[in-house]
């Protein structure tokens, strides 16, 4: 990853190195809370990588709704492309990159659906016209014109009048379990920092720094 120029980024030329004393999970904790205090737009957008039976990838940027030690969780429709692909090849990586910051992390691992508790209690966060688009759109298919996805919202709107809205069974999350964080910060003149941590056993990482 670089820059658009060779010319010194505004980065202080004493910006710390990363530290590969820290525990990745604690490491990413620190530099999204930075992100969501100098990122002008969704600090917690991400792309997504899949890949389909064929080996053929995939990528889209999506929205991380919670992480903890246990892995990094995301919802979407179990029928589009990314929800057929993690079905059928249960392997994803992550990559979170914060321009304001010019910092990047990668994270690879497995993956496996979410609980349905878990996933009506996020279903549940979500705005109530986001409730209806879950609904009302078939996620990823042909779409023969947008009169049609409008009236299918309408109709939903018009059915659950007055009610709750439940989550609909081919809605759900996954949760990404990490064997492998990347850490990657911009440092001047193109000297980058990187670090992988490659997960051995149940809570033990390999730690190496990398040229850059």
């Amino acid at each position: 990853m670089s820059t658009s120029s060779d010319e010194a980024p505004q980065t202080p030329e004493n910006q710390p190195l990363i530290d590969l004393s820290a525990d990745p999970f604690d490491l990413f904790s620190a530099w999204i809370k930075d992100a969501e205090a100098s990122e002008p737009n969704d600090p917690n957008a991400m792309t997504l990588a899949t890949v389909s039976p064929e080996g053929r990838p995939s990528a889209r940027i999506i929205l991380l709704k919670g992480f903890d030690k246990k892995g990094y969780c995301f919802y979407t429709n179990l029928e589009s492309r990314k929800g057929r692909e993690l079905t059928a090849t249960p392997v994803a990586a992550l990559l979170f990159h914060w321009k304001s910051l010019r910092r990047q992390i990668r994270i690879e691992g497995t993956v496996a659906p979410v609980t349905p508790e878990e996933a009506d209690a996020y279903f549940a966060t979500r705005r109530r016209m986001s409730q209806i688009g879950a609904i009302a759109s078939d996620q990823s298919r042909p779409l023969p014109d947008r009169a049609t996805f409008e009236k299918r919202i309408h109709d939903v709107e018009e059915k659950y009048a007055g009610q709750d809205i439940p989550r609909p069974a081919n809605w759900s999350g996954f949760r990404l379990t990490p064997d492998r964080f990347e850490f990657w910060q911009d440092r001047p003149y193109r000297l980058h920092d990187r670090a992988i941590w490659v997960r051995h056993g149940a809570d033990a990482w390999d730690v190496t720094r990398l040229y850059p």
